[in-house]
């Protein structure tokens, strides 16, 4: 186990990692986050990495969310740790209710490469966060699908997963648009299909439009079809 004295020379060693003006760059993406200290993602990623090849188990123990930081390393050493899917799933479980802003939320979507091996499992795992009253819990699982399962094998579960969301948090609309314009630029034929047929509210739905509009993967021609499909709200 961590000790608190370990954990409190680790937190320490991230404080001495920080950039103060980075921290002002920072503050404007995350805005709401008051406890950042301005560290860069590839040096937390680097440190992820250190921990990872340790005793990662005792570290993930130890581990709070005092700063931004602290809980961002977390969901980056998750992505890195050497384990089972069965080990590491519990480990992950415990971490996602700790998400409190989009950037710890799709930092470590994008780092959970190990879906890749286990899609049906993990499949499983995300889907109940889907249907969650937490904000971040219901994007994560939008991020994740958005990052690991826009393909032609999942295409069509992935939208109709998309299309039951309900959830009224801005992160969730805007993960989901997201997460329809990744899967337009990548299968535009399924997608449109999707788009001409949903159950989407207005705003998620223009928003999915804007994106693919100002996709650098989508003709010209094609995003004039796009704004003409956008709907008129009051």
């Amino acid at each position: 186990m961590m000790t608190n004295q370990e954990y409190a020379a680790l937190t320490q060693r991230i404080r001495t990692l920080a950039d103060p003006d980075y921290r002002q760059f920072q503050q404007k993406l995350v805005p709401g986050v008051e406890n950042l200290l301005g560290v860069r993602i590839p040096v937390l990623r680097e440190l992820a990495k250190e921990l990872a090849r340790g005793d990662w188990r005792s570290y993930l123990a130890a581990a709070r969310e005092d700063t931004y930081e602290e809980a961002m390393l977390q969901g980056l050493v998750l992505g890195h740790v050497k384990s089972s899917l069965d080990e590491l799933l519990p480990y992950l479980a415990a971490f996602i209710p700790k998400i409190d802003n989009w950037a710890v939320c799709d930092s470590c979507c994008a780092g959970l490469k190990i879906t890749a091996k286990h899609r049906e499992q993990m499949l499983a795992f995300l889907t109940p966060y889907l249907e969650s009253e937490r904000e971040f819990e219901v994007r994560f699982g939008a991020v994740l699908l958005m990052d690991h399962y826009v393909d032609e094998t999942y295409i069509d579960r992935m939208l109709d997963l998309f299309d039951a969301v309900r959830h009224e948090g801005y992160y969730v609309k805007m993960a989901v648009a997201w997460a329809l314009s990744v899967c337009y630029v990548k299968l535009p034929e399924r997608t449109m299909a999707y788009l001409k047929d949903n159950t989407l509210d207005d705003f998620t739905y223009n928003k999915a439009l804007q994106k693919i509009i100002e996709s650098n993967r989508v003709e010209r021609d094609t995003k004039d079809i796009i704004r003409n499909m956008k709907r008129r709200t009051l």
